[in-house]
Parts: structure tokens; sequence; C-alpha cells
């Protein structure tokens, strides 16, 4: 609950003065000042004393120092108040009715007036403390006697408490209050003797933010009260709320008193504002001026989130008539009841026995009647007061019961003062009265009491003096007739441990109320620059990178067998790319690796239909089927390229490749010797022939072909090539090819073919124009031309082509190579056997014939 009014630091050098004398050393003190008179007292064994405020305002005077000043002049009488006051005198009576509780021992009281001023609430305090006895403040008596009261009941709300608890700290005696509930009052250092039947702030604090946070609220604004309750209680609010990821866009402080120009201030922050949900730690005089201002504004549309300050008060929804906090939810001390007090607040007769004075003000205040010689002018609308009015008919702020569990709070209290000395005392069937009541003593007692109430609560106080912390959540929900109904719609007990202190509600419908919208999964948070935390953009993850989560605030990368999929809230395989038989590409090459193998049967099968015709016994017939042979292999080695890369595919294509090339070119080359060879044995003396015979040849071919083989054997044996994914290639799916394994030996292999075609090259060309009918030189020139034309364009488009098309690349060379070489060699001679018949003889072979026509 919050204080009344801030209380000027000046005022401390007359406490002190005034306490210098109660603490002076002697022999005698003197009163100095009139003595203070309760507004309600009744004279007993022990003496409680209690400071409620019956009015909420005084009249203000300007002090010149020169003259005495004169006493307080109280205004606007407050009926919760009184309320208070008739719920301590309720308890007092109960217990001095019973037996089993201090029995034989009468509890009196003294209750005064602060009239929420701080400096009265300070000298009132003084005056329970000193015992003013005697009329006159002439009069002498000793210093050594105890105080007049055992504990003191009040104040109603924080700021006032912590005054009355610095002054009267030092005195150990015990102030209980039913209301304060600023968590600085649990310092024990500086609060020694303040206990309280009301949860501290610093459980309510935390539990509002965590209510925010449970109904998605992270952009709210705050408005305190500008006093020790709302300055506190929203400190631990805010610094709750930054740890569980909630904004505050704008802090207010307003105070009941401020000048108008400071309320229209606050209102125009909250209409340019973008959050929707208001936090409040507000005293109920302080909402009362924003809500007078708000329904002149039309400040509607916004959630409200209170404390218990007000949430649970009736006159505050009386006061809001144009339903602007409908639909407040905010943390209410739980219902109580309390069997016979109501009737017993309700029964105001008795206040004349004790304060006539006090009593016609407020008879006065409540029928809104005068008495015939009351001081005030009686209006024409007022009727005159007859002192027996009924309250059955009567509706407002006193016959209102929602502060039920503040009334039970003062209950517990004066209750744990009377266990407290009943233990004290050693009270059995009767109690020992000449015990000395120590106010350490009585506090200490206090502190460890531990006792059930008739209505079953437990009551005690932890190592700060707070009670256990539990909380109703209220739902303010507005009726058919245009009132409000207090609905309970959760609960929080932060009595429980840690890991259970839960938020627990019924289903409710909130609104929304965020600086921006939640980041869907996909997405990731980035903070806006110069704004809260709450404020950001969300952004999409990038390629490869997902969250899964709402709101997160970073993406994760996939691994790198993944893939974000198209919303980026998942990884998913890559697909594994390679060359595959099913694809058009790799159809189309299969297909001509296909046609090429069986081109190259038919020609060796026309080659070996006709074996005996000259043509093809011309240039070594052997060497003519080991080269078609050859291609054969040629043409199905492009087969081990395609389809799925394996350990034995990888080391088989490029051996196959590079040994059956090289007996392709092997063979081509000797046949390009043969040519040779031929003409120079034609030359007188010439006896070449006899060393380049057949058996020769097959030398040259298998020594060339050797070479090629011991080649491949090392370099299967010193890092062969081996399947392999590749991830850079691509970023979303996966290259399968075969790595190299050693690079060496596949430029090894390559150079070593390029070497053989490059000699067959020159020596072809040399041999191009001999004079032979069926020289093979020139036809030998234009595939070995083809040949290394390809294998040359075929470098940098391997090294370019990227994933799959590498493959295609090197199968295309194989596959154009290896047609060069069966077209331009083979092709021209079935021609003639299959086509020019008359062509094939030997005297066409010896150039005998003459043109045919």
């Amino acid at each position: 609950m919050t204080p009344t009014l801030m209380w000027p630091e000046k005022v401390w050098g007359l406490f002190l003065l005034v306490l210098s004398f109660s603490q002076a050393c002697g022999q005698v003190c003197r009163h100095i000042g009139e003595v203070e008179k309760p507004q309600l007292s009744k004279e007993g064994d022990v003496i409680l004393g209690g400071i409620f405020y019956f009015h909420n305002r005084w009249k203000t005077r300007e002090n010149a120092y020169t003259a005495k000043p004169l006493p307080t002049e109280c205004r606007s009488l407050n009926f919760r108040g009184f309320q208070f006051a008739q719920a301590m005198l309720f308890t007092i009576n109960e217990i001095n009715k019973r037996t089993d509780l201090l029995p034989d021992v009468i509890v009196g009281y003294k209750i005064y007036d602060s009239c929420a001023n701080i400096v009265n609430s300070i000298k009132l305090v003084l005056a329970l403390t000193n015992r003013q006895d005697k009329e006159s403040a002439s009069d002498e008596e000793s210093c050594t006697k105890p105080a007049q009261v055992q504990a003191i009941m009040g104040e109603s709300s924080s700021s006032p408490c912590t005054a009355i608890a610095s002054v009267i700290g030092p005195f150990h005696i015990p102030v209980i209050s039913h209301f304060a509930t600023c968590a600085c009052l649990s310092d024990k250092n500086k609060y020694p003797s303040f206990l309280r039947t009301i949860p501290s702030d610093h459980y309510q604090s935390r539990a509002l933010a965590q209510l925010v946070k449970y109904f998605g609220w992270t952009w709210v604004g705050a408005v305190r009260s500008n006093d020790d309750y709302g300055n506190n209680g929203m400190a631990t609010f805010i610094e709750t709320a930054e740890e569980l990821g909630i904004c505050v866009e704008y802090s207010v402080a307003v105070f009941r008193t401020d000048p108008m120009i400071k309320i229209l201030q606050i209102i125009d922050i909250i209409k340019s504002s973008t959050s929707k949900v208001i936090v409040t730690f507000l005293s109920p005089g302080d909402l009362n001026v924003l809500l007078q201002e708000f329904s002149q504004h039309n400040l509607t549309g916004y959630q409200w989130v209170g404390s218990e300050s007000w949430i649970s008060d009736s006159h505050i929804a009386a006061m809001d008539v144009h339903h602007i906090l409908d639909g407040a939810v905010g943390l209410s001390i739980p219902k109580a009841h309390v069997t016979g007090m109501k009737e017993f607040i309700l029964d105001v007769k008795q206040l004349s026995s004790s304060s006539k004075e006090l009593f016609r003000e407020f008879w006065e205040a409540l029928f809104d009647c005068k008495f015939e010689d009351s001081v005030s002018t009686t209006t024409e609308n007022q009727r005159e007061c007859s002192g027996h009015e009924d309250l059955a008919g009567v509706k407002n702020i006193f016959t209102d019961m929602s502060l039920m569990p503040i009334f039970y709070n003062i209950y517990k209290g004066v209750y744990a003062v009377a266990h407290a000395l009943h233990d004290i005392l050693s009270c059995n069937n009767t109690c020992n009265k000449t015990a000395q009541l120590d106010p350490f003593t009585i506090l200490q007692h206090i502190r460890s009491t531990h006792f059930k109430t008739k209505e079953g609560d437990e009551v005690y106080f932890n190592e700060n003096g707070d009670p256990p912390a539990k909380y109703e959540i209220i739902n303010w929900q507005p009726t058919e007739n245009g009132n409000v109904e207090f609905v309970p719609v959760g609960l929080y007990d932060a009595s429980l441990p840690a890991d259970r202190q839960r938020l627990n509600f019924k289903s409710l419908q909130v609104p929304v109320s965020v600086c921006s919208e939640k980041c869907p999964p996909g997405t990731r948070k980035v903070l806006q620059k110069g704004k809260p935390v709450c404020c950001y953009d969300c952004l999409r993850c990038a390629d490869g990178e997902i969250s899964n989560s709402t709101d997160s605030i970073s993406c994760v990368r996939c691994h790198s067998e993944f893939w974000s999929n198209e919303r980026r809230d998942a990884c998913i395989k890559k697909k594994e790319e390679f060359l595959s038989y099913e694809e058009m590409m790799g159809a189309l090459l299969t297909a001509a690796s296909l046609l090429g193998t069986c081109l190259t049967a038919v020609v060796m099968f026309i080659f070996f239909r006709y074996r005996r015709t000259p043509i093809v016994r011309a240039n070594n017939s052997e060497l003519s089927f080991l080269l078609l042979f050859s291609l054969t292999l040629c043409f199905l080695c492009s087969l081990t390229f395609i389809g799925r890369p394996s350990g034995w595919s990888c080391m088989l294509r490029h051996t196959a490749f590079g040994i059956t090339f090289v007996l392709c070119i092997s063979c081509v080359l000797g046949k390009t010797m043969v040519v040779l060879m031929a003409f120079r044995a034609t030359l007188p003396g010439s006896n070449v022939m006899k060393w380049f015979g057949p058996a020769q040849q097959r030398l040259c071919v298998l020594g060339f072909t050797l070479i090629q083989v011991i080649i491949c054997i090392l370099w299967l044996s010193i890092s062969p090539p081996s399947p392999n994914k590749n991830f850079n290639v691509a970023k979303d799916r996966i290259i399968l090819e075969c790595a190299l394994g050693s690079a060496l030996g596949f430029w090894a292999v390559l150079g070593y073919i390029g070497l053989l075609a490059m000699f067959c090259f020159i020596l072809a060309f040399l041999a191009r124009k001999l004079p032979d009918n069926f020289n093979e030189a020139k036809f030998i020139t234009f595939s070995m031309l083809i040949f290394c034309a390809v294998w040359v364009t075929f470098i940098p488009a391997y090294v370019s082509s990227p994933g799959k098309f590498s493959v295609a690349v090197e199968i295309f060379a194989i596959l154009s190579s290896s047609f060069g070489l069966l077209i331009c060699i083979f092709i021209p001679k079935c021609y003639i056997i299959l086509l020019k018949p008359e062509r094939n003889t030997k005297k066409n072979l010896m150039g005998k014939e003459g043109p045919t026509h």
C-alpha cells in the first residue's frame, strides 16, 4: 500500500529534540508540549497503540516560526480508516472475552488519527511511546517508566511506516502494519522492530512480472505512485521484467497533489505510446486522480495490471464510471472471512462512547446529514441527523467489505501480540501481571509466535518480519447491470519452493501488447537500433541455416550433409548428385557408348568375314583386330563413369580408361610404323622389315601398354581414387564423385596417353603422302588430329565443369576420340569392302591397274 505524503527532512530536528528528552539520563523528565489525546481509547492491563488515518487531507498553514504552530486541522473523512480501527477494536473485544488467551488480563487501546500526514504519524508514535498520564506539562516524573503501549498497530501505508519504524526502532517497540508492502521495510538493520501481516512487494513485484510474461505481454507501460511503495515496487518489477525479456516503454510517477500540468503530461505519454498494457503500483488516492482525467480524455482500450492496493477495491470500481479499468488483472490478498467482524464494523454507535466529536463527524458523513447543534451550516439538501439512522439502506465505502482481507490482517496482527503477551506473562488459568513487559522481549516473542486463527489460518513471521506471500489473481469482469465483478482467475503462492511457485490460471482472453510480433520459425530476431530489446525485426535465415523455435535470436547452420528447407525451419537431407543412367544426359551417353560398341563389333565382324581380302591383310590384320578390341574396351569403359561412385568403380574407371587407350594408341602407332617400315623396305638394299616383323610389333604394343599398367599400379598402390562427397561445388546438394587420390598419378596416366598420341600423330603426318593406294597414314593423321583436339579441349572443360558435368565431359572425350579412331581408320576400308569390292584387289593395292570409269 502507498503512503500519503513525502515527509521533509527538516522535521528530523524536532524529532531528535524530543528523543533527546525522552532518553535523557537523570532522575526526572518533563513533558514539553501539549498532550496528544487519542481519538479512541480504553484503559487496560496492557495497552495496544493504533495509528490510522481517519482523514485524507489537512489544512495547509504557513508557519512564520514567531508563534507556536497550531494543531493540524484534518479534513476529508476517510471511511477506510474507521474500518481499520473497528477491525482492531473487534479483535481486542474478542480477546478480552476469551478465557484461554490472556485470562484476567484486560487489553486496552489508544488509537490516533494521523490525518494522512507523515509528520503527524511520527509525533503520534512518540506520544504512544512516552507516558502522558498528566494533563500538565510541568509535572515531573521518572524517566525510567516503561512505554505506555506494548505494541503499535499501523500505519496503513509504506512511507509513514518507514518513518515511524525508523523513529521507534531503537526502543524495540513492535510496530505491526496491515497494509504497508514496500520491500524496503524487510531490512531489519534499518527497521529492527517492524513486522507486518501483509506480504512484501518483493514477492508481488516478481509475481506481477511473471503475470505479464504469462500473457505474452513483452511491451508495457508503467505508472507508479511517487512514494516508497510505488518507487520500490516498480523498481523491483522492472528489474524482474528485464530478466524475463519484458520491455518497459515508459515509467511515470504520479502523486495525488501533483499539479494538473503533470497529470496531463502523463496522459500525453500514455496516448503517444504503442504499448497496450499498463502496469501500476498506485495507491487508491493517486489512481482516483488519474481516473478523473482519463475519463475526460476517453483513455480507453488499455489492459491494466494492478497491485493489491486497488485491484480488489470496490470504491475504485465505483469511481470508474467510464469503465476505463474493465478487464483489469492483478494480485490481491486472498479472500478472508472472520465471523462477527462485519457486524461489529457496521455497529458504529459504539464509537460515541469513546469520542463523541469524532462520532458526530463520522455519522454526518455516513448519512449525509447534520446534527441540530452542528457548527457547520446545514444546506438545503441535507436533512437533520437524529442519531438513530439505519445503515441497512446505505451503500458507500464504509458498508463495503471488499477489504475484508486487510481487516483480517489487523486481526492477525493483534492476535500475534496477544499470543506473545500470553507467553511472556506465563498465562495458564491466570497470568502473572507483575511480570516486566520489556519491549525487546515482546518483539522477540512476536517474531517467534506461530498459531492458528479461529478460521484455521496459520500466522507466523519469517526472519524479516514478513508473513508468507500468497495472492489471488483478480480479473475485473463487467456485469450486465454495468457493475464490475472481481473474479478470481488464478493463484500465486510464494511460500512454496521456487520450482513450484507457478501462476495457475483459468482460461482468459487477453489482448496483445508487443513492440514487435513474434518471429516465426525460420527467422531470427535482429534488434532495432536505438530501441529496447523487445523491438526487433525478423530476418529470414540464410541458406543452409534454420531456426525451429519462435523468437529465435540466431539461426543454426545445418550439418554438412543437410540443407535448410524452403521455410528455413528444418534441415533436410541434401540431394545426392551423380551422373546416373536414369537421367537424360546419362542415358544419351550410355546409348552412345553402346552404339560405339556395336559399331566396333560390326566392323570387327566385317573384317573377320573379309579377313583374306587384300585390304584387310595389307596393314597387319592382327593389329587391326587388336585395335578394334581395344576400341570396344574404350567404348565400354565409359560406362564405368556412369552410376553411383563406389570404391571399385572409381579405381576401375580411371585405370581401365588409361590402359585401354594406351592399348588403342599403341596399335595405331604400330600400324603407322608398319607403313613407314614398308616404304623403307622398297628401297634398294633395305632390310628394315626383318627388324620390324609381327613379333616386334606385338612386343612394341605390349611394351607401350605395360608402361601404362605400371603407372596405374603405382597410382593404385600409393593413393588410389576413392568415392568422395563434395560439399563445395553446390551448397544445397552433395556431389558424389571419385576423388583422384594422387593427382600426379592421374596426370601421369593422361600425360602418357598424350605423349603416345603426339608421337603417333607425328609419324602419321610424315607418312601421309607415301605412294600407296591403301596407305593408312593419312587416315591415322586425321584420327590423331581429332584425338589430340578432343583431349586438349578436355582439360580446361574438365577442370571448369561442376559436379556430374565433369564426368560427362570425360565420357564425351573418351567417346569422341574412340569414334574418331573408328571412323577415320576403319570406315573407309569398310566402304571399299562392302561398296567397292572391285577395288579390293592385289593389283589395285600395288597400283598396277589403271583407273576405272
